[in-house]
């Protein structure tokens, strides 16, 4: 275990749903926690939990009226429509819920403690798995995120003096929220990987191209090969270039194969192969979650980035613990009535390779070995 390596968790996550029918209705974070205690990875000296971001620190980004907003709305479980017009709250997408203000609030109160803790001397890496909600507007929600934890560890680092922030973004969705907030600022790089057209909204509007921002549009069916080929010769050039002082990566389990809300066909391991190296280059590192709605790829995906980070050993078979876990969960899809074998006994994917696209091709600049 690295001793500079911290994982934040709150218990919050292992009760608090979106709502039946909603996506984020599976169990996550709560998962990858008992995955890692169960593998011996996570104790009490590398586990903090997360506070609960205070009004005050939601501020620094978001409208103090719709940050009230929310907070009436977990009072009174009720979706106005002023609610539903003004701030995109009440509908399918972005419902009222019992925790709609504790929730967020917690994965903000844990990206902020993560920059603190990387902005002083004795942490260089941490893992806060329920961050990562990069859609989330100054005075709405979007797209599942009702606050923007990114920006918001963003504004925090910057307030601690880090003078040079990149921000590497893995999710199937764009980080269309984290873009347009950070986009201007020269200290600030904003790389994105994400399946073609998958978001922002504004589908017809081309994606950023700067000094600060760089697009990495993967078509469907992309799988380990063309994000591979986007890490080596568009993501880590531009990271080592930029020379940052700190990385936050978002990783998104919803690019992987199994995840339904995308098209794209990653195995976990090229997630965990991007993490090694961006560990690799960044002075220091937080590591987000993000998307992801199938509870066991979620779950190996993320327990596997701990591993990655805190310097453990994959083991090629889960232990009888870590196995009855994953084998306890439930999905109400389809793909959930029938699970194969292997996502309950292993945390590794099949690798996922295949060609490389040429509209992946031409994304890419010199390449970084990995």
């Amino acid at each position: 275990m690295r001793p500079d390596t911290v994982f934040i968790g709150s218990e919050i996550y292992r009760t608090s749903r979106y709502g039946r029918r909603h996506p984020l209705a599976i169990p996550r974070v709560s998962t990858v926690m008992d995955l890692c205690r169960a593998l011996g990875w996570l104790d009490d000296s590398s586990y903090l939990e997360s506070p609960l971001a205070t009004v005050d620190e939601l501020a620094r980004f978001h409208d103090r009226d719709y940050i009230a907003a929310v907070m009436a709305a977990e009072r009174t479980q009720k979706a106005t429509p002023e609610l539903i017009a003004k701030h995109n709250i009440g509908k399918l997408e972005n419902p009222v819920y019992g925790e709609i203000f504790r929730r967020p609030a917690t994965a903000v109160g844990a990206s902020l403690l993560a920059a603190d803790l990387v902005a002083g001397d004795r942490v260089r890496r941490v893992h806060t798995p329920a961050g990562g909600t990069h859609h989330g507007r100054p005075d709405r929600a979007s797209g599942f995120c009702y606050f923007n934890d990114p920006v918001l560890a963003i504004l925090r680092l910057q307030d601690r003096g880090v003078g040079r922030i990149a921000y590497v973004d893995v999710d199937a969705h764009h980080c269309d929220g984290v873009e347009d907030a950070t986009h201007a600022d020269p200290t600030v790089l904003t790389l994105s990987t994400h399946e073609h057209g998958r978001w922002p909204h504004r589908l017809d509007t081309p994606h950023r191209q700067t000094a600060t921002v760089g697009n990495y549009p993967l078509p469907r069916g992309a799988g380990d090969s063309a994000f591979r080929h986007v890490l080596e010769h568009g993501l880590l050039p531009r990271v080592v270039a930029f020379k940052p002082d700190v990385v936050i990566m978002q990783c998104g389990a919803d690019a992987l194969a199994d995840d339904p809300l995308s098209r794209l066909a990653l195995s976990n391991r090229a997630i965990w192969r991007a993490v090694r190296a961006i560990d690799r280059i960044a002075p220091r590192l937080i590591v987000l979650g993000g998307g992801g709605y199938n509870p066991w790829s979620v779950a190996r995906c993320w327990t596997g980035i701990w591993g990655a980070l805190a310097g453990f050993a994959r083991p090629s078979r889960l232990p009888g613990g870590a196995e009855r876990i994953l084998r306890d969960l439930t999905w109400h899809r389809q793909a959930g009535r029938n699970p194969p074998d292997h996502w309950f006994t292993t945390l590794a994917d099949t690798p996922g390779e295949g060609r490389v696209p040429d509209a992946v091709l031409a994304l890419t600049t010199p390449t970084v070995e990995v």
